[in-house]
């Protein structure tokens, strides 16, 4: 039975040693700089009185008073603590003017990585250094790359680039910043006049080119089909040249024997006056006035 008291005493102990007592003993501990926590790819820097008495940039937890000594309690108080990111960071640039060569109204889109690579410089060498950094990788642009020819505007990138990314790196470097890729991501023109005009040109282009593959087209249509006309119609012209000689060659043929000659020119005979719907009227021997009185009745069929 004793046990299950002791047993509620010391969770309820240990709750308060590890969510109350501890938490309070370290922010104590953190108020008066005893110690403090670098995170990766960060830095503290710690001025007291205005001068800086260490840069801590190492990740993980550092005593401060083995690194600032007696100053540690004082700096929290009377000194200033600033924590820097050194992560990778990227901006983007649009529409730098700059003018062609040939004098076309260009934009430059630029994009670049920069880095803190020196935190006293980017603190104390310059007021706003990604400002001004900013700024020097778009003068950097329009001082390098106007001029050029709107061909290589359009074309190389990768030179272009480099030719910024040479220009800001020196000072760069003298803000404390790092400059890491830079790269022309658009190039585009900036005369809204002139963007119109290109367009009804390449319309235009386009409908040119259009009517001249249709019209390409309906010749080549045209040749095979007046080609084939023309094979078809000689074709046909040989074999009504050759019927005649044909039929000319059976008709010899069949003329050789008399009674097939007879038979058949009868059999065409009857067989037109089939086609023909002729009316036949049988009129039978030794009638001799009978004939004449029905042809006058009879009526020519009209067709």
């Amino acid at each position: 039975m004793t046990s299950i008291p002791i047993f509620f005493i010391s969770l309820v102990a240990a709750f308060f040693g590890l969510f109350i007592i501890f938490p309070i003993i370290f922010g104590f501990a953190r108020l008066f700089g005893l110690y403090t926590i670098v995170e990766e790819r960060q830095a503290k820097v710690y001025m007291l009185f205005g001068k800086l008495i260490a840069v801590v940039d190492q990740p993980g937890l550092h005593l401060l008073i083995f690194k600032l000594g007696i100053k540690a309690p004082l700096v929290n108080f009377l000194g200033k603590c600033h924590t820097l990111d050194l992560r990778l960071d990227q901006q983007y640039l649009r529409s730098n003017p700059v003018n062609s060569e040939e004098g076309a109204p260009m934009g430059i889109g630029v994009w670049y990585e920069m880095v803190i690579s020196d935190p006293m410089a980017y603190l104390f060498k310059n007021a706003d250094p990604r400002g001004s950094l900013s700024a020097n990788v778009s003068n950097s642009t329009v001082r390098c790359l106007s001029n050029l020819k709107l061909a290589d505007m359009l074309q190389n990138r990768h030179p272009m680039s480099q030719t910024v990314r040479d220009e800001v790196s020196p000072q760069s470097q003298e803000w404390g910043y790092s400059l890491g890729s830079t790269y022309i991501r658009k190039v585009h023109f900036r005369d809204a006049e002139m963007i119109k005009q290109i367009e009804e040109k390449v319309v235009n282009r386009l409908r040119q080119v259009t009517a001249a593959i249709k019209q390409d087209g309906s010749n080549q249509v045209n040749i095979i089909t007046s080609t084939a006309e023309q094979r078809a119609s000689v074709e046909f012209a040989k074999a009504a040249a050759m019927r005649p000689q044909i039929v000319g060659a059976a008709l010899q043929k069949i003329s050789q024997d008399q009674q097939i000659s007879d038979a058949l020119f009868q059999t065409l005979e009857t067989q037109y006056i089939v086609e023909g719907q002729a009316a036949i009227t049988l009129i039978p021997k030794n009638s001799k006035f009978l004939g004449e009185l029905v042809a006058s009745q009879n009526k020519p069929v009209a067709k």
